[in-house]
């Protein structure tokens, strides 16, 4: 009896001890980079680590890869069996390119998860009927334009007698302005005209616009409603590439007219998401496209005192489709290399709960929360409403865009497409070269 008893209380410190190491064990998450959802996500950690990881000791760490090449080297990195990180990003466009080295977390998603994030946004992190990610933040792109300038401009009649003058000049066509929620890619690249110092001596803008057109798959997803709002697609009904089209040929032409007249930055062929925020935040610019991520920063007048209080914000100008967005959600889902299976999935668990999903909001993020948390937060972050609208109305996937080769296919276009808004090759060769490529990925 005694000597039982010993064993029993010796298995009951060996269970604890085991329990205690297991508890104790750290883990890394691999994050999407780029204020604010950056600095938004670390106040997250800090809310895990001071109440769920503190329960069971087990703290919780980021680390961030460059944007250029991301998605490249995580890929690399999970292929080859890297447990650098035990948490790693997901999203809607790559989900069926990474799903073989993550661990699906289908046992994660509860009802209770579906009162936190909407049902939908967890179908976009879905491949082949399984989930692989906690949807952290929706992505789609706003109109972002200075309402005192555009308000001006529909008001003015000097203002608009110059704008029409060089539309009809330029464009060929005598456009009257219109307010921004009414523009069609026409009126776009006429304001555009209008606002550029060298074109107009009177704008109180140096440029119409910036464009993002750094050799980059990011800045495709951008620039692709100019596409979508023309009935352009990758692919038909039938799987035939549709690229060698007139939605497509119009895209790039609209990124090339406000290029060769100067009415973006000239440096813009290395700009992305920072560099644009950075030169319409600093009021050289009246407007721009931009993913939504981007509106609590203008809206703060300590990082931008020359936009906060004048941002307006509507959907990307139509095409003769209406307008498209494209749109994506972004998640953290778990590396299947990971030695720390239990700890991604409590950490998981807890992301998907209303506390820290309401503070991500709050500090930045961008979470696509379910109706309730949503109408929570709205008062705060009003835009988050109007994602949620443009996503419903204007949203696109491209047909093939959530295949195993969608990133390189963006990465293509991205090589050719910048090469022809820089004058290194002509339309024709730069259509001929993605569709070469599609087919090749397609295997057609």
């Amino acid at each position: 009896m005694l000597r039982s008893k010993f064993l029993t209380a010796g298995a009951a410190i060996l269970a604890t001890a085991l329990s205690a190491s297991t508890a104790l064990a750290d883990i890394t998450i691999l994050a999407w980079p780029g204020e604010p959802a950056e600095s938004a996500f670390r106040k997250v950690l800090d809310l895990y680590n001071s109440t769920e990881g503190a329960k069971n000791n087990s703290k919780a760490s980021v680390i961030y890869f460059s944007q250029q090449g991301f998605k490249e080297k995580m890929l690399a990195d999970v292929a080859a069996g890297s447990k650098e990180f035990d948490v790693m990003l997901t999203a809607t466009y790559d989900v069926g390119l990474y799903a073989p080295f993550m661990t699906p977390i289908d046992d994660l998603i509860t009802d209770d998860v579906y009162k936190v994030v909407s049902k939908n946004s967890i179908e976009t992190q879905k491949y082949e009927g399984k989930t692989y990610g906690i949807p952290t933040d929706l992505s789609l792109h706003f109109l972002y334009y200075r309402k005192d300038l555009i308000e001006q401009l529909n008001t003015d009649p000097a203002w608009k007698a110059k704008y029409e003058e060089i539309s009809e000049k330029i464009l060929g066509k005598k456009l009257s302005p219109k307010p921004a929620d009414q523009w069609d890619w026409d009126d776009f690249i006429a304001s555009a005209l209008f606002f550029t110092k060298s074109i107009n001596p009177d704008s109180p803008t140096r440029y119409g616009t910036v464009l993002q057109m750094k050799n980059l798959l990011y800045n495709i997803m951008l620039w692709q409603g100019t596409v979508a709002s023309n009935g352009g697609n990758w692919r038909d009904k039938d799987g035939n590439i549709t690229v060698d089209s007139p939605a497509y040929k119009r895209g790039l032409e609209i990124y090339k007219i406000i290029t060769d007249n100067e009415a973006t930055p000239g440096d813009s062929s290395t700009y992305e998401y920072g560099e644009a925020n950075s030169v319409f935040g600093a009021g050289q610019v009246a407007f721009m496209l931009q993913w939504n991520a981007a509106v609590p920063e203008f809206n703060d007048a300590t990082k931008y005192p020359t936009v906060a209080g004048k941002l307006g914000l509507s959907h990307e100008p139509a095409g003769s489709e209406g307008p498209k967005t494209h749109f994506h959600s972004l998640g953290l889902g778990i590396n299947k290399n990971t030695e720390k299976l239990d700890e991604a999935k409590a950490f998981l668990s807890w992301l998907a709960t209303a506390e820290p999903m309401k503070l991500y909001a709050k500090e930045g993020g961008s979470p696509p929360l379910a109706e309730g948390l949503m109408a929570e937060i709205a008062g705060d972050r009003p835009e988050m409403l109007l994602m949620g609208e443009h996503a419903a109305k204007y949203g696109f996937v491209m047909d093939g865009a959530t295949s195993a080769k969608a990133m390189g296919i963006y990465t293509n276009m991205a090589e050719n497409f910048t090469g022809y808004w820089t004058g290194e090759m002509e339309q024709d060769e730069a259509i001929a070269n993605v569709v070469a490529d599609m087919k090749k990925a397609f295997a057609q």
